[in-house]
């Protein structure tokens, strides 16, 4: 159950209080799900954040390849990945991109991805990125602006209170 004070989820579906801050829970018939708030976020914050984390990836990066003498090469293949896949599915649910943007990465639940789920959308990317772009381009048209990486890794991209 999410709590409507904070909108943090309740594990205990049958409390009396919100275990975040206190607040009264108000039973519900049904849990709310993310699907429900219809807060996703769209195309071009989305894209911001991505910048904001391209650049990050890039100066970490340049910066080990730098102080390697050039043996850094796997940390441009393997960092990426472990950036995205570690925080996608930490508390923050998302990069420091997004986290700047107010987005993050959730299941339909809404509650936090697994380290496994973050990869696999994490290479899902991939797919997006093959097909010329479109499963990127798709998150300004699709109803809850998910990117096809988004649907084959079951996850949704929302907005989160600053």
């Amino acid at each position: 159950m999410f709590c409507p004070k904070c909108g943090k989820q309740n594990d205990n579906r049958t409390a009396l209080y919100c275990q975040a801050c206190g607040a009264t829970l108000v039973a519900q018939a049904v849990p709310q799900t993310v699907s429900e708030t219809g807060v996703y976020a769209g195309f071009w914050i989305r894209f911001v954040a991505a910048i904001i984390d391209a650049l990050i990836i890039s100066v970490g990066a340049g910066l080990v390849a730098a102080g390697t003498l050039g043996g850094g090469f796997l940390v441009g293949l393997v960092g990426p990945w472990l950036y995205e896949a570690f925080m996608l599915s930490s508390d923050w649910q998302a990069t420091v991109g997004k986290r700047a943007m107010s987005i993050a990465v959730t299941g339909y639940d809404g509650g936090r991805i697994s380290f496994a789920r973050a990869t696999g959308r994490h290479f899902a990317k991939y797919i997006s990125g093959f097909l010329l772009g479109i499963g990127f381009i798709m998150v300004a048209f699709t109803e809850r602006k998910q990117g096809l990486h988004d649907m084959i890794a079951e996850t949704l991209v929302v907005h989160r209170a600053p």
